[in-house]
């Protein structure tokens, strides 16, 4: 769960609430959000909640630097005890505790930012689609940021233009039929989602140019990504 949300966390210091990671326990589920203002990731997983969490599920922010060291420490296997103090946090994993103070401040309403789910979805072999925005990635400069994705019935076209650098233009084939569609992306946001999935493909919404895209997964996940300004 928090290597799926970790990479959309904020570093910006004047965004302070972004800092970390928004850990929604109970009353039956562990839910965890992370938002940058660009790009939101949420994944939620049924877990045993005790039963004084049921009638104040407790929502906590767990700052950037506690949730780096907790994914340098934990393992695949084995328990983890969170125990909750007024302003801090203490993660005993058996052979590490992680003792942490918490962010301070309200997490934004992050599902106003989650689109409504669109019945034209983009099913794209994940490994595929992974590697031609990586070799798009090479041709961004600091100024040049966003590639270009044209959707076209059953293709997918992704470019990208820089002229100091060159021109990268890739086709690949696609489960799509719906409405013609060209629109923006970091390509950063783009790779990171993809590398954190593990699913052999993966279904992208996309409903216009200035509206967000949305992937979701059977599992609980979701990740919003804003579109950028195609240069």
């Amino acid at each position: 769960m928090l290597s799926r949300t970790s990479f959309a966390m904020s570093y910006d210091q004047t965004r302070y609430v972004l800092n970390g990671i928004l850990f929604m326990i109970g009353p039956a589920t562990l839910k965890l959000a992370a938002t940058d203002g660009r790009r939101l990731a949420v994944i939620e997983n049924q877990t045993q909640i005790p039963k004084e969490f049921e009638k104040t599920p407790p929502k906590i922010i767990i700052p950037t630097k506690a949730i780096a060291e907790l994914l340098r420490t934990l393992g695949d296997v084995g328990e983890a005890r969170i125990i909750l103090d007024e302003n801090q946090v203490l993660f005993n994993l058996g052979h590490t505790v992680i003792i942490s103070r918490l962010v301070e401040g309200e997490f934004p309403d992050y599902a106003r930012a989650i689109p409504k789910e669109t019945k034209d979805k983009l099913k794209i072999n994940r490994e595929v689609f992974l590697s031609a925005v990586k070799r798009a990635n090479i041709l961004t400069s600091q100024e040049s940021q966003a590639i270009k994705l044209e959707l076209l019935k059953d293709k997918l076209v992704i470019s990208k233009v820089t002229p100091e650098l060159g021109e990268s233009r890739e086709e690949i084939s696609v489960g799509y039929g719906g409405p013609e569609l060209v629109i923006g992306f970091n390509p950063v946001y783009l790779i990171d989602v993809l590398k954190s999935l593990d699913k052999q493909d993966v279904m992208f919404e996309l409903t216009s140019a200035d509206k967000p895209g949305a992937i979701r997964a059977e599992d609980g996940y979701t990740y919003v990504v804003l579109p950028m300004q195609i240069n």
